[in-house]
């Protein structure tokens, strides 16, 4: 591992990894201190269970939250049986959370949700931290300001175990949006701009930092977005250094520092932002004002486009790889090169994901919807990210937005962006997604899946087929 001096420029990345540094192993290997583990009813009710046939114990469980989320059903009214296949691991998350003393928030309680959505809406993720989770967009959390990124089965066992984990220090990259936005460009366009811009796999092997004037100016939930693709960029470590807009969001969350700490806490973390003139080792640059509602038409989230433009045609794709890659994924989507991807018919709308279903997601998404109506032949799902957005977003008379709308409210969960749960689009069906993932069958076998924000989404679901927002 590089050797640093008090003179060095630092990154908000390397303040964080550098504080939480126990062992160096050399060759850049180092071992880790976790701050923070997320469970879910998938990777972590499996890592208890591992935990408890080694005869192991869960070294710090003040430390760990769990809550069911990817294999629970959102149908109203729902319980744990309601998705049979997934009420084992529902239990078991549920009974090794008991044994073990980690905390569990269970359905219908103020704390249950998806893992990346309640646990900054809780406090439990803070600046400077370092959080884990058995689950790939971990990097979510990064949005506040934490190193926060997703591990595998044995990662998550040793981590429960040692509160420590081996890792590999990434390259840095910087990603600065600059500008503002246009009419109907939010955190979703904008992430998806910068992947169809430069590859799903530019971030890979990098943690990477968003940053700019477009940054600073997104509330944290914007800025969880943003986070949350990091991951579709190649870089499983996404970030945005706190700033006053981060303190304001944490004051008061049940799990954040209150008081006099509060205060301490607030004058460590105004420390963690990047020294000006900090290097990095990849930079990119990316103007909002040119930034279009944008949407996918392929089965990568780099294959993006602006709603305006056509699809592409494979022979002007710029290498023989992505040339067969574009053919294959036109080919699995049903789509004709060299026809506006605007007019589309769909079949489904989904709003939700821990990419799209915090309240301001659905605050939005309703204004939209509000005196329209889901077109004939469209079904269209709302799912709120967590019990707690349920609530608020009810209060608030959100749900009967959708309801008078023709969308259907649904319980808090992953639902159909992940499809471990029994909520699928049928095959050969065409849906318009906020979540994350376009992967060929991710929404289901044969499912034909286009990412698109939270308003797109709703523009979809009036006109009955990819529409632009700004028509609306």
């Amino acid at each position: 591992m590089p050797v640093q001096t008090s003179s060095d420029k630092l990154a908000l990345f390397d303040k964080i990894w550098n504080s939480h540094v126990v062992a160096d192993l050399g060759d850049d290997w180092v071992l880790l201190h976790i701050d923070r583990h997320l469970l879910h009813d998938l990777s972590g009710a499996r890592a208890l269970e591992e935990i408890a046939q080694r005869g192991l114990t869960v070294r710090n469980p003040e430390l760990a939250f769990a809550t069911p989320d990817h294999a629970v059903s959102s149908a109203p009214g729902r319980n744990e049986a309601t998705f049979a296949p997934g009420a084992d691991l529902l239990r078991g998350l549920r009974r090794r959370s008991a044994e073990t003393g980690i905390r569990f928030f269970d359905l219908g309680e103020d704390g249950q949700g998806i893992v990346h959505v309640m646990a900054p809406e809780l406090g439990i993720v803070l600046p400077g931290t370092v959080l884990i989770c058995g689950d790939s967009h971990t990097c979510t959390n990064g949005g506040v300001g934490a190193l926060a990124f997703g591990v595998g089965s044995s990662e998550l066992v040793h981590a429960l175990a040692t509160q420590t984990l081996r890792q590999r220090r990434p390259k840095r990259m910087r990603v600065r949006f600059e500008g503002t936005p246009g009419q109907g460009v939010g955190p979703k366009d904008l992430i998806l701009h910068l992947i169809g811009r430069i590859g799903a796999a530019a971030g890979t092997g990098h943690a990477v930092e968003y940053a700019g004037s477009a940054i600073r100016a997104l509330p944290i939930e914007g800025r969880l977005t943003i986070c949350n693709l990091s991951i579709e960029l190649g870089a499983k470590m996404g970030m945005v250094a706190p700033d006053d807009t981060t303190f304001e969001y944490l004051a008061g969350r049940r799990f954040a520092p209150s008081g006099a700490a509060f205060d301490c806490a607030v004058a460590a973390w105004r420390e963690l932002p990047t020294d000006a003139d900090a290097v990095f080792d990849r930079e990119e640059v990316v103007d909002a004002a040119d930034v279009s509602p944008t949407i996918t038409w392929g089965t990568s989230p780099e294959q993006a486009i602006p709603i305006d433009a056509a699809i592409p045609d494979p022979d002007s794709a710029p290498d023989l790889v992505r040339r067969e890659a574009w053919r294959n994924a036109l080919d699995y989507m049903g789509l004709e090169p060299g026809r506006p991807i605007a007019g589309t018919p769909v079949d489904w709308v989904f709003i939700g994901s821990c990419t799209n279903s915090r309240l301001s997601d659905l605050r939005e998404a309703a204004a939209m919807a509000r005196g329209r109506h889901v077109a004939s032949g469209v079904t269209a799902w709302v799912v709120p990210g967590s019990e707690r957005v349920k609530r608020a977003a009810e209060a608030e008379g959100l749900d009967r937005v959708f309801t008078e709308a023709g969308f259907a409210w649904r319980e808090p969960g992953c639902s159909m962006c992940v499809a471990a749960n029994g909520e699928r689009v049928p095959p050969g069906q065409r849906a318009v997604s906020t979540s994350n993932r376009n992967f060929v069958g991710r929404q289901g076998p044969g499912a034909r899946t286009h990412l698109a924000s939270p308003v797109m989404a709703v523009a979809a679901a009036v006109a009955g087929a990819i529409a632009d927002v700004r028509r609306l």
